[in-house]
């Protein structure tokens, strides 16, 4: 099977607890430290098997394969993945159950990654998020307010709530920009300046 690392943690000696979404399932498996295992690292795609053993908690990985991307060797393209990719764990740590949805949209961000601004790809996958999982407000209320946005100019505060200027005194985004991000999940509109708003208000979580 298939995923992406969106976590590792070390244990003892330099065993990881790897954290990797499927197509299928959110997997936290037990890899063991050996000179025989290939290199993994936060957001590599992997082909992978899972070993289950009555005698622990936790299931194995291992016949690990990595998938590399084309602009897997473009240093600032994998930090910005790995910063993206990151924002999955805390995200979906605590699910039971995850659809294919989640795989998918990563998948495909993967492929856009390097066709354009990286960060254009994570804005527009996470509002794609968003809908998916019904958190997109696109009636342009203020979070803070409650009152209807009626300027040309919108606030973002974390997870994408619109709010007024005067009451997040964060720096604004065009409304029409914003609109055809929310209703398109396109950036074509958006000013670079507006895209690293955005980007910043990602990295404070899904």
């Amino acid at each position: 099977m298939q995923g992406y690392i969106i976590n590792l943690n070390k244990v003892k000696d330099e065993d990881l607890i790897v954290t990797i979404v499927s197509r299928d399932s959110l997997d936290t498996l037990y890899r063991f430290y050996g000179a025989r295992h290939g290199v993994i690292n936060l957001a590599f795609k992997i082909d992978y098997e899972k070993e289950f053993s009555s005698k622990s908690g936790i299931a194995r990985l291992k016949d690990v394969i990595h998938i590399g991307f084309r602009w897997i060797n473009d240093y600032k393209l994998l930090r910005l993945w790995q910063d993206f990719l990151a924002l999955f764990f805390k995200h979906l740590k605590d699910a039971h159950e995850l659809d294919a949805f989640y795989f998918e949209l990563i998948d495909n961000a993967s492929i856009e990654w390097s066709k354009q601004n990286p960060k254009r790809v994570a804005i527009e996958s996470y509002v794609k998020l968003l809908h998916h999982e019904g958190r997109l407000h696109n009636e342009f209320n203020c979070f803070l307010c409650s009152k209807q946005i009626m300027e040309d100019e919108i606030s973002i505060i974390r997870a994408f709530l619109p709010t007024h200027k005067e009451c997040s005194h964060t720096l604004s985004i065009n409304k029409h920009a914003l609109e055809e991000l929310f209703e398109n999940k396109s950036s074509l509109f958006l000013d670079d300046k507006e895209v690293n708003r955005l980007w910043y208000t990602l990295l404070e979580g899904l």
